[in-house]
C-alpha cells in the first residue's frame, strides 16, 4: 500500500448516521470491503469504484477519482 494512494472521505454510518472519516486505498482498484462503525460498531458494506482514467480528480490532491457506496449488512450493493 502506498501512502499517496490513500484518500480520506467523510461518510455517515447507514445505521446510526454518525459521521466519520473513511480511509480508502485506491491502489487496489474497484473493490468491496467491510468497515465497522466507530460509534455503534455495526458492520458497514463499502463498495469502492475507482476511475483509473482520471488521475487528477479526487479531493486528496491527486490520484484517481473514486466513488463510495455504503450499505447495511443485509443490503445488496
Amino acid at each position: 500500500m502506498h501512502e499517496e494512494q490513500l484518500a480520506s472521505r467523510r461518510v455517515h454510518c447507514p445505521y446510526c448516521d454518525a459521521p466519520f472519516d473513511l480511509l480508502v486505498d485506491v491502489s487496489q482498484g474497484s473493490h468491496h470491503t467491510w468497515e465497522d462503525c466507530h460509534v455503534c460498531c455495526a458492520p458497514i458494506q463499502v463498495r469502492i469504484e475507482v476511475d483509473l482514467g482520471n488521475e487528477l480528480g479526487d479531493d486528496s490532491g491527486g490520484g484517481p477519482d473514486f466513488s463510495l457506496t455504503l450499505g447495511c449488512d443485509d443490503e445488496v450493493l
